[in-house]
């Protein structure tokens, strides 16, 4: 074991009493962050309008204070923009993390504060890395050559005003990365920050496959893109003669099932272990802390207090949000978040389950607002995941994109959904896919199930095959290559699939 990484496994071991902490006593983690928070905004602009002094409970609180959305916070977002301070939070917000996480054409800047990026957005990271370094002690990730490759998008940093800057999350987090931190991260700087995804995706190759890459971070299907080139470049086989060493995965953003099997072709073989991380622009909010898990642990002492939400109040006009010790096991509820950032009642727009209490762990399982409902099937892209997954088993299909919506039909004809898939590897039989794709829904979801009834309601889905390269290319004309952007899977409406069409 090298020095270096001697020196980093110690310092990581620190990280785990304050997990144990909050996964052992998290209704107290949470109580603290709530009146922290509280606290720290009392004489901002937001907590004299509040008036924060006098709130000592949740209770008043949630009584006190509006769920907002974007929308609702754009003007004080505005202010900030233009230099203006203490408004939402009572430290200076420097930096603003222009959303990626959305296909819309729509920009949302959200607040980084000093606070969230060392008590949030760093602190996750070196949690994850801390459990990592507990389960797998002999591992070589800080060996003196070792680096970390986080796959991020486009990086460039630009001026709302002298005091005020704003890019990409992954940006803001390599601008203010501390040095120790700069040693062990690739490719360099001037590539991690260049703008144009096609360019940087070949720089990128070029540089960190001369790299001794040890551990990785990214979307999943970037990070396949960014593999093909490497092999295309090197004539490897598969990565594992590339990166040898390659000892962690760190992925998020979409639900890794569909790529499975992928990964085991480039990855061929067990010497790599997978963790799922659950991070946005607004914050880091969980993370995996037990191997081969599907769940993960929601991060209680990282600067953010959390409510949910139950779907069934999404559309009120005053929706009830339960506290954590309220809640149940798998129920969906919408994410509702305060963080140190001055972000207040924020509703993420993401829906989560939890699939434990003691500790808390949760899934995600969602977006508010990406889900099919035409015809009251409430298909969700939980079901959609599970049920791609298993029909892809039954007929040796894999899945790169795919994104559905509704068919409405004219006249006293039933509905349907209409799915666009590219395929990694196509079935045999197309029909039988599609026979199965609608069997394993039906068993995921009772309402979709009873809407298909003798199709009455729904006719069997209809799977289009989309040509290679179709998701890439409609991304591509929206700029929006790289990194945290995704293909919005699920759609009430036909707004993104007839646009994705119309590449075809």
């Amino acid at each position: 074991m090298s020095i270096v990484n001697g020196v980093v496994k110690l310092l990581l071991k620190e990280r785990r009493k304050d997990i144990d902490y909050f996964l052992n006593h998290p209704n107290d983690a949470q109580s603290r962050i709530f009146h922290y928070l509280i606290r720290k905004a009392k004489n901002t602009e937001w907590g004299l309008k509040y008036d924060y002094s006098s709130i000592s409970n949740v209770k008043t609180f949630k009584e006190r204070l509006p769920i907002q959305d974007y929308d609702d916070i754009k003007p004080n977002i505005d202010r900030i923009l233009k230099g203006e301070q203490n408004i939402i939070w009572d430290s200076p917000i420097r930096w603003l993390a222009k959303s990626s996480g959305t296909t819309s054409d729509k920009s949302k800047f959200i607040p980084v504060s000093k606070e969230s990026l060392e008590d949030n957005h760093y602190r996750g990271g070196k949690d994850i890395m801390a459990v990592f370094s507990e389960h797998f002690p002999d591992a070589q990730l800080y060996s003196d050559n070792g680096k970390g490759l986080i796959i991020g998008g486009s990086h460039q940093i630009s001026q709302f005003s002298e005091d005020v800057s704003f890019g990409d999350l992954s940006a803001v987090l390599l601008q203010n990365l501390p040095m120790i931190a700069r040693y062990f991260r690739a490719p360099s700087l001037p590539v991690a920050l260049m703008d144009e995804w096609e360019l940087k995706l070949d720089m990128m190759a070029r540089e960190t496959m001369k790299d001794n890459i040890t551990f990785l971070a990214g979307v999943p299907s970037w990070t396949i893109v960014l593999f093909k080139k490497i092999l295309e470049l090197t004539g490897a086989e598969n990565m594992r003669e590339v990166w040898p060493n390659l000892e962690m995965y760190m992925h998020g953003g979409v639900n890794f099932g569909p790529y499975v099997d992928q990964f085991k072709q480039y990855l061929p073989d067990n010497k790599t272990a997978y963790f799922q991380t659950y991070n946005a622009s607004e914050g880091f909010f969980s993370f995996q802390d037990e191997i081969g898990a599907n769940d993960m642990a929601l991060c209680l002492n990282h600067g953010i207090y959390f409510e949910f939400m139950p779907l069934s109040q999404v559309d009120n006009e005053y929706p009830n949000t339960l506290e954590l010790h309220e809640v149940e096991l798998g129920v969906n509820y919408a994410l509702i978040i305060s963080t140190n950032a001055g972000l207040w009642r924020y509703k993420l727009g993401d829906t989560v389950k939890f699939t434990s209490t003691y500790p808390y762990r949760i899934q995600v399982t969602g977006r508010v607002k990406h889900f099919i409902n035409a015809f009251g099937e409430e298909l969700i892209i939980e079901n959609a995941v599970e049920a791609l997954t298993r029909a892809s088993a039954k007929t040796g299909a894999k899945i790169r994109e795919y994104t559905a919506a509704p068919i409405y039909f004219d006249g006293a004809e039933a509905g349907g959904h209409e799915w666009l898939i590219e395929f990694e590897h196509a079935p045999k039989d197309l029909e039988q896919f599609t026979k199965f794709l609608d069997q394993e829904l039906k068993a995921v979801n009772s309402d979709y199930e009873a809407k298909r009834y003798n199709d009455y309601n729904m006719k069997m889905p209809v799977v289009n095959v989309a040509p290679q390269d179709l998701f890439y290319n409609w991304l591509k004309s929206k700029g929006k290559l790289g990194g945290q952007h995704k293909v919005p899977r699920l759609s009430n409406d036909r707004k993104y699939l007839d646009e994705i069409k119309s590449f075809i």
